[in-house]
């Protein structure tokens, strides 16, 4: 950071924006945070629904998420206490049947946490824990790199990925990790996330899910280590015009009553991608921007009676849309700290399963409760509620060219999880590109 402290704005108080302005004022610097909405967090946020405090969109973390965690350690968030970290895993409710499988890696060196894995594994053949094994040594051989970026669909095919493991392991990984189906989802991002992961120390592989509401994971902590430092967070302020400021590299904000906001030494753009390019529009060529495409995620909670718990904190569910069954993973948020009896259903890319509306889709997902568990009583929630972000992520697409701060004017910087970098739209990758963006202002 520059020894002289400065007044940086931050448009956007999602996790980009978040980390943003965490990196300035711990920098020295004096911050102001804005937000549209009410709520701080962005697609990451809680809510406060008939009477509940949910969250817009379950997420699970990765131990490779390490600039998340040292996030919240910033701030003040223990990520031992706010989140339970799992061995990774991909477990069915019918392990033992053809519709699932048992896999949990033990707690060993890398990369013998997964050996071991693969030789314990159950409902998987003798061919398919020898196709994930050949996958995994072909592809740290490779060094996860590809000469050139083709779907995730052909690169499973390249490394003769059988049918089942393609259903089972690969297809649901690929879906959550890049929200974006394998046949037009990129081989390259999913080899990062799996680099990083798989092919890092154990610890890296283990699987971390919030065991409290994602507004105090850390938006909340952000909003009071700000003020610790003198900073300014402006929610329900939206700001509308980016105008050049009284010195070079200074910025002036409007409302969309175009009364000022103030000037700024330099402003972070950590707002979607909608709202990037109108801010830029006439000082940056935003089409980049604009040619991003979306993808939905969907979560459809299920309040049953509290003696209702699930075998695990989560587990894998085999999708099956010709039977409207688009439930891919169902995490016990009771196990979680939340209130007991109360599901959560993850669909990611969520364009078709939530075409038909929201009763159609949760009376498909509690079938398939219903029949995955044994449980009939699964078909019937005393409540429920769809929960969408139709612009959740970008659609990762092979050869996908992302925005960057490549000829950004002066005191101006791009920050969001679709910012160019190695990962997908991540927690993660929205947290490094807001650091990344604070250094760019003021280092």
């Amino acid at each position: 950071m520059s020894d002289a402290p400065r007044h940086y704005a931050v448009i956007g108080a999602g996790w980009a924006g978040c980390a943003a302005a965490v990196a300035l004022a711990g920098g020295g610097h004096r911050v102001s945070l804005f937000e549209a909405a009410r709520t701080l967090g962005g697609r990451a946020r809680r809510l406060e629904l008939d009477g509940r405090t949910l969250d817009n969109g379950q997420h699970i973390l990765l131990g490779a998420y390490r600039a998340t965690l040292a996030l919240m350690k910033q701030v003040g968030v223990d990520p031992a206490t706010a989140l339970l970290r799992l061995p990774l895993q991909m477990r069915y409710p019918l392990a033992n049947q053809a519709d699932g499988m048992d896999f949990v890696a033990p707690r060993l060196p890398a990369p013998w946490h997964v050996a071991v894995a693969l030789l314990r594994a159950k409902g998987l053949a003798r061919e398919d824990k020898m196709a994930l094994a050949r996958f995994s040594t072909t592809a740290r051989w490779m060094g996860w790199q590809l000469h050139e970026d083709c779907s995730v669909a052909d690169l499973l095919q390249r490394f003769d990925q059988t049918d089942r493991v393609t259903r089972l392991m690969w297809r649901p990984l690929c879906i959550a990790a890049l929200n974006t189906p394998p046949e037009r989802a990129s081989a390259q991002v999913f080899l990062n996330v799996l680099r990083d992961s798989l092919g890092a120390r154990r610890a890296a592989s283990d699987m971390l899910i919030p065991r409290r509401d994602l507004g105090a994971l850390l938006p909340d902590a952000t909003e009071a280590y700000l003020a610790r430092h003198g900073g300014l967070v402006r929610p329900g302020v939206a700001v509308t015009h980016l105008l050049t400021g009284s010195e070079p590299g200074s910025w002036r904000l409007e409302d969309r009553l175009g009364e000022s906001l103030g000037e700024f030494s330099g402003v972070v753009l950590a707002t979607g991608t909608e709202a990037a390019a109108q801010l830029l529009e006439g000082l940056h060529d935003t089409h980049l921007l604009q040619a991003l495409e979306h993808e939905p995620i969907t979560t459809c909670y299920l309040q049953y009676g509290e003696q209702v718990r699930l075998p695990a904190p989560f587990l894998a569910l085999l999708d099956a849309p010709e039977r409207q069954a688009w439930g891919q993973f169902v995490f016990d948020r009771g196990q979680l700290g939340g209130d007991p009896g109360l599901l959560a259903v993850v669909v990611s890319a969520a364009g078709q399963a939530i075409a038909d509306g929201h009763a159609t889709l949760t009376a498909g997902i509690t079938r398939q409760l219903a029949q995955d568990f044994g449980q009939p009583a699964l078909a019937t929630p005393q409540w429920s509620k769809v929960i969408t972000e139709k612009r959740a992520t970008f659609a990762c697409t092979p050869g996908l060219q992302r925005p960057d701060n490549t000829a950004m004017p002066a005191g101006l910087a791009l920050a969001g999880d679709y910012v160019a970098g190695d990962y997908p739209a991540t927690l993660e990758g929205a947290v490094r590109s807001g650091g990344a963006a604070a250094r760019l202002l003021a280092g």
